[in-house]
């Protein structure tokens, strides 16, 4: 998989943003691993626990250092979260808090690479770069049972 799309409010919306993620993509009917892994996405946004961990995702055009930071986000679990600064910290470097959350701003693979389980220092969301921004990171992290601080009284 190459990348992963959450929608948008109309189809022609998703289909134009993934085609300035992938220029030259092509829309067809999705492989059995593809249809496997929206039915995983579809069971976690149903509130259905799944870590997704078993969608083989294809990193060839993504940097070393992004490539790292998304095996450990891929490593936190469900209902779990971590800092930038702790994926920093695992990293070798916790002074790349910063880096850390620009490679999880360009992450292609929203969901699967759980970028939503990463939050600020002081516990608060921080950015969410999917569709519906913030308000669509403390969703997936409420569907998951974890919590950002401050946020209790959204859900």
């Amino acid at each position: 998989m190459l990348g992963v799309q959450l929608p948008e409010a109309l189809e022609a919306e998703t289909r134009a943003r993934i085609l300035r993620q992938f220029p030259g993509a092509q829309f067809e009917a999705p492989s059995p691993e593809v249809a496997a892994a929206i039915d995983g996405i579809v069971e976690l946004l149903g509130g259905v626990p799944n870590d997704l961990r078993e969608i083989v995702l294809d990193m060839h055009a993504v940097p070393a250092f992004d490539r790292r930071v998304y095996e450990i986000a891929r490593a936190i679990a469900p209902g779990h979260t971590q800092t930038y600064g702790d994926v920093a910290a695992l990293l070798g470097d916790r002074a790349a808090a910063r880096a850390v959350g620009s490679a999880l701003g360009r992450n292609p693979f929203a969901i699967v690479v759980p970028c939503h389980r990463v939050l600020a220092a002081d516990g608060r969301p921080g950015g969410f770069s999917a569709n519906g921004g913030v308000v669509t990171k403390l969703k997936l992290l409420t569907v998951e049972g974890a919590q950002a601080r401050g946020t209790s009284s959204l859900f």
